[in-house]
């Protein structure tokens, strides 16, 4: 009842029908509508600003709350984006998965800039209200774990807190066993002639991916064609970008982290600091990095 009445409410309109609509009300933007408001029914803005439930009556819990929840929907759109970029690559289409490559740096972008409006929380404001989260802690969150898949880090322990949600679980296993961006650039770059051993090639998946000299070398050889046509150098300059932005999300994580509660343990049960350092020594598509030691 509730997807009939939102596709009712969004129809389908031509550029003559709304210029005919402009012309019927005056230029005056039209105030009846029969159901659902459009913009409503589309957004489902109603349901967004119901899904905020604070658990304590301080007024900063919101802010943290909301931009909690902002940053999921950030992970979830990085994840759609290159999940296209991944489809362009398997089809060879390297022009075609720069512009989905592009975007995903300024989700990403807009996912860091998320930190800003937190930097006003102190410790002591913090406090307030943590001990009420118990043992929530953003280390939970499915989608960044999904995120982090899609980008190479994988750690299939990391799936285990969601053994009792099925759906969830079932979602992360299946993205442990399908390559991640960096496999699938690895592999275009095995199809465009480049020199990479079987081994390689044909390695788990599930597991992290390990800097190979072949594909520095690969990399190099690239980036020594400095033409316009030269779509892989492109290609490296995009995913450089990514990997980029994406640092920066780590990087403000941490010091959010290091600002709100210094070094004290995390709420689930990691060590908190020490645990997001260690993590930020993961490097996405590390030999773009390396590479530029032979450039």
């Amino acid at each position: 009842m509730e997807e009939t009445a939102v596709k009712h409410a969004v129809r389908p309109a031509t550029a003559r029908e709304r210029a005919d609509r402009a012309a019927a009300t005056g230029g005056v933007p039209t105030l009846d509508f029969q159901g659902l408001v459009p913009y409503d029914a589309y957004v489902r803005a109603s349901d967004l600003h119901r899904l905020q439930h604070p658990l304590s009556e301080d007024s900063g819990e919101m802010s943290f709350l909301v931009i909690s929840q902002v940053m999921e929907l950030y992970f979830g759109l990085a994840r759609h984006e290159l999940t296209e970029v991944q489809r362009r690559l398997r089809a060879d289409d390297v022009w075609g998965a720069l512009l989905p490559l592009r975007r995903t740096a300024l989700h990403l972008e807009g996912l860091t800039a998320s930190w800003q409006t937190l930097s006003w929380m102190t410790p002591a404001d913090f406090n307030r209200f943590r001990n009420l989260l118990g043992e929530g802690s953003g280390f939970q969150s499915a989608m960044y774990r999904r995120l982090e898949f899609a980008l190479g880090l994988r750690t299939a322990s990391l799936i285990r807190p969601f053994r009792s949600q099925p759906d969830v679980h079932a979602e992360l296993t299946a993205a442990l066993t399908v390559p991640s961006l960096w496999d699938d650039v690895v592999a275009l770059l095995a199809r465009r002639g480049f020199e990479l051993p079987d081994d390689l090639l044909a390695r788990d998946v599930a597991e992290e991916h390990e800097a190979h000299p072949a594909v520095e070398a690969a990399w190099v050889e690239i980036y020594r064609d400095n033409g316009p046509d030269n779509h892989l150098r492109l290609l490296g300059e995009a995913l450089t970008e990514v990997a980029d932005r994406f640092g920066d999300w780590r990087y403000r994580h941490l010091n959010a982290v290091r600002r709100t509660m210094g070094a004290k343990p995390g709420s689930g049960g990691s060590n908190g600091l020490a645990w997001l350092q260690r993590s930020m020594a993961r490097e996405v598509f590390p030999e773009l990095w390396s590479a530029r030691t032979y450039m």
